[in-house]
């Protein structure tokens, strides 16, 4: 290598193409597992490639112990590949797990080992083709740089080019997107980001001793009382004053989603490592915490951490439409529907000084998320469904949850095996009222006007 300055020059190679296929979806989340499982069933070649050695996202590296609401509080909104993923895990659970949650469908509790497993029967089963522990690390495009014909990967087998008609970029934060030269936003006006957590699972609590701990009290708000008293007495860092969750897996067995680490890029290698530390660190005094203030955590043992500290927020794509606060409050439906949100906005702090805003819709309500926010801008062959879609900040905070990442995926994928079938070249060409009418055959649910009205060519 010849040394440039401040960087080394890397002397040009031909690198092998170690794969061909019709659909590539790069990531392994609920967006990821959604699409590779929608483009497999609807008859395209398909490959999910995914950096870990497991799907699930979130749930499974981050340890995030619960699943977001699929309901708006009267009935499911997010159905299709989503629900049924939920209902396998349940299914997969022991019985004591099943009889706690058979029919729940709001902030079910997620065992992730049950998970991995239901994701990888899934997938497979689909026809889907899945490679783990590879990480995409370089977009080749055509000679027009409008179009991906295929990514370069990095994987203990070396580098090789995997050739692509469609993709979709699931990996939450937009890496593809943005490697393609799509344009995005990331965080607030002045860069700021939602914080991340580092979530983790506790045995040997006593589940029967801390329920009777929050009905003798007569208020549920026990729990933030005691964080306040804690932060008082310096058993605590300033921040968050509640426990987002307790998900019980077993009378024994609870995870948590506890507190914030601040000024994490979660596209930063950096930060991830420094969110990582400090999350585990935070833990040891969480649990500290707990065993002093919280009955029925007295012997509380962490059995584990998240491989990686949970992101809630990085970039977002400029796509064929941005989904506005507006359309959010308005509960706005579009022709181009592929899924419906009912999740509320959920804008965790910036810093320890600043507050957590929430809103949300009245119960039954929901409103659309457009095909167009899943298309960025500039690439003709790219969805970017989840986290990662085309929305402001504000309704960003409540479209980035687990349930609709799936809707969201589900629609992505369908939509590629569309084009794939139709012949056509890109996201744009795919016909949305055959989408519609696609997805919903196949369970997806895209609100009372559709089911009224049928749906509507752009």
């Amino acid at each position: 290598m010849k040394k440039m300055g401040d960087a080394l020059s890397w002397p040009e190679q031909q690198l092998p193409v170690s794969a061909e296929t019709e659909v590539l979806v790069i990531g392994g989340g609920p967006a990821g597992i959604a699409a590779a499982i929608a483009a497999a069933r609807n008859g395209s070649r398909t490959l999910i490639l995914e950096q870990r050695g497991f799907l699930g996202g979130m749930a499974t590296v981050s340890l995030v112990p619960a699943f977001c609401p699929y309901t708006d509080q009267e009935k499911a909104v997010v159905r299709g590949i989503g629900l049924e993923m939920l209902e396998r895990m349940k299914q997969n659970c022991p019985a004591e797990y099943r009889g706690n949650y058979e029919h729940q469908l709001d902030w079910v509790p997620i065992d992730a080992e049950v998970l991995k497993r239901v994701y990888d029967d899934a997938v497979l089963e689909s026809g889907a083709q899945v490679l783990f522990h590879t990480m995409v690390i370089g977009v080749i495009k055509d000679k027009d740089e409008a179009m991906i014909e295929g990514v370069v990967i990095a994987n203990k087998s070396g580098c090789s080019v995997v050739k692509c008609r469609y993709v979709v970029d699931a990996t939450g934060d937009g890496d593809i997107a943005a490697k393609a030269g799509a344009p995005f936003i990331k965080g607030g006006d002045n860069g700021e980001l939602q914080p991340g957590t580092m979530c983790y699972l506790l045995a040997r609590a006593d589940k029967k001793r801390f329920d009777r701990y929050l009905q003798e009290s007569g208020d549920n708000h026990q729990v933030h009382q005691a964080v306040v008293k804690a932060q008082q007495n310096g058993d605590l860092p300033e921040g968050r004053k509640e426990v987002s969750g307790f998900a019980w897996l077993a009378d024994d067995l609870v995870g948590l989603n506890f507190g914030h680490i601040f000024g994490v890029d979660g596209t930063k290698a950096e930060d991830l490592t420094r969110g990582a530390i400090e999350g585990r660190k935070l833990v040891g005094v969480q649990v500290e915490f707990l065993r002093k203030y919280v009955p029925g955590f007295e012997n509380a043992h962490v059995v584990a951490t998240g491989e990686q500290i949970g992101i809630r927020e990085t970039r977002r794509i400029e796509g064929d439409y941005v989904l506005q606060t507006e359309d959010f409050m308005d509960m706005r439906s579009f022709p181009d529907d592929i899924a419906r949100n009912a999740y509320f906005i959920d804008i965790h702090m910036a810093t320890s000084k600043d507050k957590i805003h929430i809103h949300h819709l009245p119960d039954g309500k929901s409103h659309g998320v457009p095909y167009r926010s899943l298309l960025p801008k500039g690439i003709g062959n790219l969805w970017v469904p989840g986290r990662a879609a085309s929305s402001d900040r504000v309704v960003q905070g409540s479209l980035r949850v687990m349930p609709n990442c799936f809707a969201m995926g589900q629609a992505a994928g369908t939509a590629a095996a569309l084009a794939g079938k139709m012949g056509v070249g890109g996201s744009r060409q795919v016909d949305i009222r055959l989408l519609q009418q696609t997805l919903v055959e196949q369970g997806a649910w895209l609100g009372e006007t559709f089911e009224e009205k049928g749906a509507v060519q752009l």
